[in-house]
């Protein structure tokens, strides 16, 4: 008589069986006792209640870093007013003088220099933001904190220089006899919304960075076509009166947020940039484009919170 005797398991099996097992004692026994997956996301009000506690430190690692930004200078910190103005100047000669685009456009100097100003904050703030977690690697990686604390000081950078350059932008409109009035009021919640927007696309291409550092390259020459979109240097509403576009275009150039945060700030502080050339609903534009950039850019960076510095 022949016993039928069971074949022995497969080692491939048996190693299998005893790492799942391995596996799930070692969750289990991490979950007994507390512990968490190192760099897990937390919920999204977790994730506001630690930003809001770190405040002091995007406060001071913001103002660091203005500080150091022209340390080596001789002039040191005047370049933070001497850049955008010596940009208006030679924007000034290419298309104020050469492409006489300062026809029909009073008080041409200030309008010039209030866009050049307001859009090299939104300029600013997102080339800041592409390189805000790829060129912090080394902190991102040494210590704990909310990620976004870092896109979001570095726009808070961005609008303490503009701050130092409006003072010079002050001057300037008073030098050329534009006088200081009620709608200079307006400026303030202008640059609150600008700085909300700006914080979300920061936070949006801090993530796009993290993942594709190439796109820091790519972001120069877009952000010089947006310049051009913009009405910096040109006036939109009179390309608007003098040429038949598609209406496809005109919501466009009007609805860009760039245009409308210029244009607020030049309602608010040009006396002859009426209400009449502003887009219609121009703050309901400027307060959307805020709360859209705004929330939606914090979402979108917090859901890849836990792949940040990873790789």
């Amino acid at each position: 008589m022949t016993l039928a005797l069971d074949k022995p398991p497969r080692a491939e099996t048996t190693a299998k069986a005893t790492a799942e097992s391995a596996t799930e004692s070692a969750a289990d026994l991490a979950a007994r006792h507390g512990l968490t997956v190192s760099g897990a996301r937390p919920s999204l009000p977790a994730y506001v209640r630690e930003l809001w506690q770190r405040r002091h430190f995007v406060t001071a690692f913001a103002t660091a870093k203005l500080t150091a930004q022209y340390s080596q200078a001789k002039l040191g910190q005047l370049w933070q007013v001497m850049t955008p103005l010596l940009n208006a100047a030679v924007y000034y000669f290419i298309f104020g003088v050469l492409m006489n685009t300062k026809h029909d456009v009073p008080d041409y100097v200030p309008f010039l220099v209030t866009g050049v100003f307001v859009f090299t904050f939104t300029q600013q703030s997102a080339l800041a933001g592409t390189r805000a977690v790829s060129g912090s690697l080394g902190l991102v990686r040494a210590l704990h904190f909310p990620r976004a604390a870092l896109p979001i000081s570095y726009c808070l950078q961005q609008l303490q220089q503009l701050l130092f350059s409006l003072c010079a932008l002050l001057a300037i409109l008073l030098c050329f006899g534009v006088p200081p009035a009620l709608s200079w009021l307006l400026a303030p919640p202008a640059l609150a919304l600008q700085f909300v927007f700006n914080a979300g696309l920061a936070l949006v291409l801090a993530r796009l960075g993290a993942r594709t550092p190439d796109i820091a390259q790519l972001m120069p020459f877009v952000l010089r076509t947006w310049m051009y979109a913009s009405g910096v240097m040109w006036s939109i509403d009179k390309v608007l009166a003098d040429r038949d576009l598609p209406h496809a275009v005109t919501v466009l150039l009007e609805a860009n947020p760039a245009a409308v945060y210029i244009d607020l700030m030049r309602f608010a502080l040009i006396d002859s940039f009426t209400a009449d050339r502003l887009p219609p609903h121009v703050w309901a534009w400027a307060t959307g484009w805020a709360l859209l950039a705004g929330a939606g850019g914090f979402l979108y960076f917090w859901k890849a919170e836990e792949t940040y510095g990873r790789g």
